[in-house]
């Protein structure tokens, strides 16, 4: 699929913690990405934040997966990643229920791949809760602290919050990635292959720090 106006000019990315370089690219307003008639406040204190809303269920959020996981390593230490799962059919709501709950025991960092492996791959039916807890357990994560978890009211309302999160930045397709609560971009918007979606999220965050005038 052709970059067209995306990819302007490589240099090396001077933001890039770790010293793994990803190109750098010129984004358009109104093409490649969009600022919000009403940007929300974040949740990352002084950093920049950069959500992810996203689903286990989704396909180009599969594709775009590996991609996240090398792009996280190289986070600068104003920048700050989070996922809001978005449940567009009921069978994303267990899906959501997964991300909260691998989330609550610190494991949706390292288990994210292979939930999308279960859904993707292996056609595991994982948003209904039997299923979950079987994979889980074959996972190696302790079955009460799982279904502690799972049922318990903390996840409902993470769930909550990531459907009034949909409705504030008006979320209609994912995977799309937010950059400090103004800037909005995505697949859709980028019209490239997964791999162009780190570089664009640093052109954001790029922009976002001019804009914090770091």
């Amino acid at each position: 699929m052709k970059l067209s106006r995306l990819l302007v000019a490589f240099v090396t990315s001077a933001f890039c913690a770790s010293g793994v370089a990803f190109a750098q690219v010129n984004l358009e307003e109104g093409k490649e990405f969009k600022k919000l008639a009403k940007p929300q406040p974040t949740e990352a204190g002084g950093k920049i934040e950069v959500i992810e809303f996203f689903s286990f269920g989704c396909n180009h959020c599969r594709d775009l997966e590996p991609h996240l996981q090398t792009w996280k390593k190289t986070l600068p230490a104003d920048v700050q990643f989070r996922r809001i799962p978005v449940a567009f059919q009921q069978a994303w709501v267990g899906l959501s229920k997964i991300t909260f709950t691998l989330e609550a025991l610190g494991e949706l960092d390292r288990l994210a791949p292979e939930v999308f492996d279960a859904v993707h791959r292996d056609g595991k039916k994982i948003h209904e809760k039997d299923v979950f807890y079987a994979w889980a357990a074959a996972k190696g994560l302790d079955a009460a602290k799982v279904k502690g978890a799972y049922e318990g009211f903390s996840v409902d309302s993470k769930i909550k919050r990531a459907d009034q999160a949909v409705k504030l930045y008006a979320i209609e397709s994912v995977p799309t990635i937010i950059v400090d609560g103004k800037f909005s971009t995505g697949p859709g918007m980028l019209k490239t292959s997964h791999s162009g979606i780190p570089p664009a999220i640093d052109f954001l965050i790029a922009k976002a720090r001019k804009e914090k005038g770091k």
